[in-house]
């Protein structure tokens, strides 16, 4: 697992060994990031779930103002992986906050965010797909130009939340990662 692009590519992250992490693979976030190329610059982006951080470490290599981490478990792993992107950025401190608690929950933080990825547990799709899109839109800025990426297995519909739409969703097949990029509906 490493970043995949900007000025960090290449640098491996470490990935908990607790927890039941599965990591969004290097595959989907280089696709997804493709994507959004112009749109991560400068952006404030949000990454629920985020285990390793690799989707909040991945846009800040690739130009993003700050991001901001939750999980229920921000341990050592997301620690080393913030030292290492830094080191290689060349910067003494990423802006990156880290926030321990559950990524479902609405009152985590004032903010609101130009991109919010959402990667839960697979199995929190089946049960909570509905509370997981609602969280994640939620901390969505209110303007038009927000990207909100829910990651779930392939051949999983992710839940549209009134207002927004479906924009393009990327993936290889049944059983491998899919992001469902959602946007404002105009």
């Amino acid at each position: 697992m490493r970043v995949t692009g900007g000025i960090a590519r290449g640098i491996q992250l470490r990935v908990p060994t607790k927890g039941g992490v599965r990591p969004a693979t290097d595959y989907i976030r280089e696709a997804v990031f493709n994507s959004l190329a112009a749109f991560i610059p400068q952006a404030k982006v949000l990454d629920l779930f985020s285990g390793t951080g690799a989707y909040a470490l991945d846009s800040l290599s690739r130009g993003a103002l700050s991001t901001t981490a939750v999980d229920l478990s921000i341990g050592n792993e997301i620690k080393a992986n913030m030292a290492a992107v830094a080191k290689s950025m060349g910067v003494p401190e990423l802006p990156m906050k880290t926030i321990t608690g559950d990524a479902m929950r609405l009152d985590l933080t004032p903010e609101r965010f130009d991109c919010v990825f959402a990667d839960p547990p697979w199995e929190y799709w089946e049960t909570k797909g509905e509370e997981i899109a609602q969280a994640a839109v939620a901390y969505a800025n209110p303007g038009s130009d927000v990207r909100v990426i829910l990651e779930a297995p392939g051949g999983y519909t992710v839940p549209i939340p009134l207002g927004w739409k479906l924009k393009k969703v990327i993936g290889k097949g049944k059983g491998q990662p899919a992001a469902s990029i959602l946007v404002r509906e105009s």
